[in-house]
């Protein structure tokens, strides 16, 4: 590799780490948000209706700017994409919310980086090597530990069962999304993977809105609206964008900071509580992400560049 191929492959990295971490940092609302809304309103509502919301801004994108449209062959790609954070991601963790706080949901939601990375490593031909996955074990591995520590009562269980299939659906669609967004562009991607599950999300979001109660507070239109625009469209502007630029694996472990970002907002905004184990596995998690961006992936994104 050329001395101008690597400053080319490490300015795409850095890039996509950036954006990555402002995708985090959209999506780590997410949780709290959808704790406000659910308690106000019907989960199906939350769930296809934020999706309607954000295919409504994505429409209004796509017709200034224009862009080519996908070949039938990706269409046929981003149903993987509509499937995994269009409807089931949404779906899941509106259903866990019913059942588990938003902090601990954000823990469990921790292990989403290395389902993204076991998936990139099938799906993208990129390879981690054994450091990666050293690193990638221990922010695991304590994310599990506070989850199970937490998940003492029946409610809490049925709420992980819910978070652990929000985490096999998000990988899904973040390892396709991110494949695509290589071809198209991130915020292409998931403008047409919002419009392609419209014919889904309007019918299901209108059934969800015959039992909406106390839909009057503004509160919880707000934390509606906030998962709609941001959490659902503009979150993903960069993600997908990260995701592609700087590789899937690589950039899937700034998600580890999520669960911090998720339970901070939590304790200041729903007042709800963090203990020491919690920050014990925070400080952890950090450490895991550090050690992992220094390790080496091959097939990543300079390969890519190149």
């Amino acid at each position: 590799m050329s001395l101008k191929e690597t400053i080319v492959g490490s300015s795409r990295e850095t890039q996509g780490l950036l954006l990555g971490f402002v995708g985090v940092l959209c999506f780590s609302v997410s949780l709290p948000a959808t704790r406000v809304a659910v308690k106000a309103f019907n989960p199906t509502f939350v769930t296809f209706g934020r999706a309607v919301v954000a295919a409504a801004g994505a429409i209004v994108i796509l017709a200034l700017v224009r862009p080519r449209r996908p070949t039938i062959a990706q269409w046929r790609r981003m149903v993987l994409v509509t499937a995994g954070v269009v409807v089931g991601f949404p779906l899941f963790t509106s259903l866990a919310l019913r059942h588990a706080p938003a902090g601990h949901g954000a823990v469990v939601i921790g292990l989403l980086p290395a389902a993204t990375a076991g998936l990139s490593a099938l799906r993208s031909g990129e390879r981690p090597s054994a450091r990666y996955w050293l690193f990638a074990a221990v922010g695991m591995a304590s994310i599990a530990i506070l989850a199970a520590t937490r998940s003492s009562t029946k409610e809490l269980a049925v709420g992980d069962l819910y978070f652990l299939l929000a985490v096999a659906a998000a990988a899904l669609g973040y390892t396709e999304g991110a494949l695509i967004s290589r071809e198209l562009g991130g915020w292409q991607t998931i403008s047409w993977a919002l419009l392609l599950g419209l014919p889904v999300t309007v019918p299901l979001a209108v059934l969800g809105l015959g039992s909406v109660t106390g839909g009057e507070r503004w509160t919880a239109w707000t934390a509606f609206a906030y998962l709609g625009l941001v959490s659902m469209l503009l979150g993903f502007f960069a993600w997908y964008g990260g995701l592609a630029r700087g590789g899937i694996a690589r950039v899937s472990q700034i998600q580890l900071v999520q669960p911090l970002l998720s339970v901070t907002w939590a304790v200041l905004f729903l007042h709800e509580r963090a203990d020491i184990l919690l920050f014990v596995v925070a400080i952890i998690v950090l450490v895991a992400v550090a050690g992992s961006r220094k390790s080496t992936i091959r097939g990543s994104v300079r390969s890519a560049t190149r």
